[in-house]
């Protein structure tokens, strides 16, 4: 109640009372809550600042209109509805012992993640259900529910779940057994994470579809989860939280919002990870080299919890984190990481030369995350991203004719490839199930009496509670405006607040009503705001002027050079180079069916940007005429074979190899500057050419594809590269290419000493290593050949390498393991 109170004299500051008379109304409440002072005076400066939480229009308040978000969700529907909600079952009915209807899914639903794709599913229907009213949604939803219920009552204690020997796991760890890494929870693959996404599911089911048997099934998994953790520590349940675990804290802290139960509210903070928490609550940035996936969801659940608990240190910790991964760590689509991980800020050469960049998860985390900060206290900078990367990450990351991309490179002259409705189970397919389905989340929102238009998509807005209906009509950004029409159910007075994008010209946006210009000022969270009595038919007319800009990757890690992507208003623009060799362009079942293995082409044959020190590129970007959004470069773009490319919307782009990042060299220094890029390709390229299989140790997915084992082993970080090393042992299993793969290169760290082991292969000794630290203080790589006997005896296209420590020592710290051809 006392934030309550403070919340309404705020309120009274705000419009405008003297203060004098305010302190006198209020002199007897300040001095009960004399205990709460230091809050009392943030509360007033944020009020003071302009500062006032929003709320966002449920989804069924909202439709799309004609436009490539609504042709998105359509996709979106059709392959959800392609989808078999039996198979997608089958793992919760397995676990509890019963009959599944239909055979399990493949891929990552029949290989340790069983159930995670199920508990998008809720999700991705309960939006899709709010969002356009099909009742087939809802009754696939309310027969997904009926089952799992099902489900929940053979099991008898509350618990559902998918995962292969979950119900002995979950017993260990209520004991107190509790062995965690990175990936692995008690031998299982992130248990945590995958049951989050089953809380996640019902809670929307029943938040956002409205159905009460779905927070029933939710409050009896949420006690059972309670009960499971209750007999073990804070520290026990810390360990627990070293692997993956989703936004476990977030769904906890919606079931108290929820139900009232202050135990979940409690449950949610001991589900948040300290060790990340610690770090952003000093504002220190040490996200280089972390997971990121595994981190954003955890923010998400401290930003959660500060708002119900309106605990300003864990906000600002969440804000931290948002500007950090935002303004230092990701690229101009709005997407971060390289093979799932954080970057150093101030190196970008690998998300240059990698085929893994941004990954569609992480973007969709941001976005929540984006959408969360934004409503706690509104400014034009979080929507200003919230737009980049809707557009240009999100809308691009499902094809015309369905299908889900995982990696976004942003190598030149690479592609992606995309899931099928009955294969590839990726976290990328259940994230993008949802995605589409939610655009109408955050195009508006609102206030107790007034309305804020956020973003310029076609749609139509019914404020039911207001009676009001708007309806905005634009084909943005191929048209540089938006027409807004007001339908109140009676004439009445309140505000628009319109943002002013942080692209558009300063001067030329413009705002009229009726065809009648309006004089308008920006806020300081960077909106205008146009107030009067608006009757039926009225309409805004907003000009949203966009010019082309440079946007350059930070240093990139080549020296002095540039590396460039155009963006227009805040459109990505990328260029189409060719479609030849799209190896995997459409992902079967493989271990990586979700990364696009096909030939690299060499960077140094990539088109160019020639530009002279000091001069801005894009001035040189050229409309062509007739052809919306569509661009030219010729006096810019080397060599002559590529001068006639041209520039459109990323979003528009499939089933081709692409130009998002472009190199940017003087016309003196390009003969230097090729040669360069030339000479690290031909060794890079080579390299790869010779390599059958490789594993990046100590990075969750290439372990994981590469089925990891071990006992006593550990990973960690050291110069930006992660390695993985042991007291016991640990092994994987690496492709040899029909029997191809006859050299084993390891990479160390040439400081390493006093480590002794051994390397095997097939259970077979290939060598003995005996580290004394004499390598000097750069990474090094031993070659081991494989003798031909053991490869002759191998019947699988895998072999098993296998580190096992040596004496009470233990292994090196392995930093990358790569098979090759002779």
């Amino acid at each position: 109640m006392f934030f309550v109170h403070l919340k309404n004299i705020c309120f009274v500051i705000s419009e405008g009372t003297e203060v004098q008379t305010f302190f006198r109304n209020t002199k007897k409440q300040i001095m009960r809550f004399k205990n709460y002072l230091p809050v009392l005076i943030w509360v007033l400066l944020s009020s003071w600042s302009g500062a006032q939480s929003l709320e966002s229009f449920a989804l069924s308040e909202v439709e799309l209109l004609p436009g490539p978000f609504y042709r998105a969700q359509q996709t979106d529907m059709k392959y959800i509805l392609e989808m078999d909600t039996d198979r997608l079952l089958a793992p919760f009915l397995i676990d509890a012992g019963l009959e599944p209807r239909a055979e399990r899914y493949g891929n990552w639903e029949h290989t340790g993640l069983d159930g995670h794709i199920g508990g998008h599913y809720l999700s991705a229907l309960a939006m899709m259900y709010a969002a356009t009213g099909r009742a087939e949604l809802r009754d696939r939803l309310e027969y997904m529910l009926g089952e799992l219920k099902r489900c929940q009552e053979a099991n008898g204690d509350g618990y559902i779940g998918g995962i292969p020997g979950g119900h002995d796991m979950w017993k260990e760890i209520a004991a107190g057994h509790i062995e965690a890494a990175g990936f692995s929870l008690n031998g299982k693959w992130v248990p945590l994470y995958n049951i989050h996404k089953l809380f996640a599911g019902l809670r929307d089911a029943f938040q956002i579809a409205g159905i009460p048997e779905a927070k029933e099934l939710l409050e009896e998994l949420s006690s059972w989860l309670a009960d499971t953790v209750s007999g073990l520590s804070d520290a026990q349940i810390q360990q627990m939280l070293i692997s993956e675990h989703g936004g476990m804290n977030e769904v906890l802290a919606d079931v108290y919002a929820m139900t009232g139960d202050k135990k979940y509210l409690l449950l949610a903070e001991k589900f948040s990870h300290q060790q990340i928490l610690q770090l952003l609550l000093e504002q220190r940035d040490e996200l280089t080299g972390l997971h990121a996936n595994t981190q954003i969801p955890k923010v998400i659940g401290f930003e959660r919890i500060a708002g119900l608990k309106e605990d300003k240190e864990w906000e600002e910790a969440s804000r931290f984190f948002w500007k950090n991964v935002v303004e230092e760590r990701s690229v101009s689509i709005g997407g971060n990481s390289v093979r799932e991980h954080f970057h150093p800020v101030q190196d970008f050469s690998a998300m240059l030369e990698s085929t893994q960049g941004p990954e569609t998860c992480n973007t969709y985390n941001m976005l929540r995350l984006t959408k969360m900060l934004f409503l706690s206290r509104p400014d034009s900078k979080y929507i200003d991203y919230f737009e980049r990367a809707l557009f240009n990450h999100i809308l691009s990351s499902q094809h015309p004719d369905g299908g889900f991309v995982y990696f976004t490179p942003m190598r030149p002259r690479h592609y992606r490839v995309y899931s099928q409705p009955q294969e590839g189970f990726w976290c990328c397919v259940g994230s993008g199930l949802e995605n589409h389905g939610k655009y109408g989340s955050l195009i508006y929102a609102h206030d107790q009496t007034d309305v804020y238009v956020n973003l310029f998509i076609a749609s139509g807005l019914h404020w039911k509670e207001k009676g009001l209906r708007l309806v905005q009509e634009t084909t943005f950004p191929e048209e540089e405006q938006t027409r807004i029409t007001i339908h109140p159910e009676n004439p009445s007075r309140f505000k628009i607040h319109i943002r002013k994008p942080g692209w558009a010209d300063r001067g030329v946006f413009r705002v009229a009503v009726n065809g009648k210009p309006q004089r308008t000022s920006v806020s300081e969270s960077g909106y205008i705001t146009v107030e009067r009595k608006w009757k039926k038919g009225d309409q805004l007319t907003v000009s949203l002027p966009m010019h082309t800009s440079a946007s350059y990757l930070s240093a990139a890690g080549t020296g002095t050079s540039r590396w460039i992507s155009f963006v227009h208003g805040p459109i990505v623009l990328a260029a189409v180079t060719d479609t030849t060799e799209l190896s995997g362009l459409l992902a079967d079942d493989s271990r990586m069916g979700h990364v696009a293995n096909g030939r690299l082409y060499p960077m140094d044959e990539a088109p160019m940007i020639v530009s002279e020190a000091g001069e801005d590129p894009s001035e040189n970007i050229k409309p062509v005429a007739g052809n919306p959004m569509t661009f030219t470069a010729p006096e810019l773009i080397y060599p002559e074979k590529y001068k006639k490319l041209q520039l459109v919307p990323f979003y528009t782009i499939h089933d081709a190899r692409y130009m998002i990042y472009w190199p940017v060299t003087p016309e003196n220094e390009l003969k230097d500057k090729l040669t360069a890029i030339r000479e690290k390709e031909e060794k890079f390229l080579a390299l790869e050419a010779r390599t059958t299989d490789q594993v990046a140790t100590g990075e969750q997915q290439p372990e994981t594809e590469h089925h990891f084992k071990g006992e006593k082993t550990d990973t960690g970080l050291h110069d930006g590269h992660f390695w993985r090393d042991a007291a016991g042992w640990f092994s994987y299993e690496l492709n040899h290419g029909e029997k191809t793969g006859k050299t084993l290169r390891i990479t160390y760290a040439g400081k390493d000493k006093d480590r002794n082991f051994s390397i095997f292969v097939n259970n077979r000794l290939l060598a003995q290593v005996r580290q004394d630290g004499t390598h000097g203080d750069d990474f090094y790589e031993k070659d081991y050949d494989i003798p031909e006997d053991i490869l002759r005896d191998t019947e699988t296209p895998e072999i098993e390498v296998k580190f096992s420590a040596l004496n009470g020592t233990r292994t090196g710290r392995i930093y990358h393991v790569r098979l090759m051809t002779e």
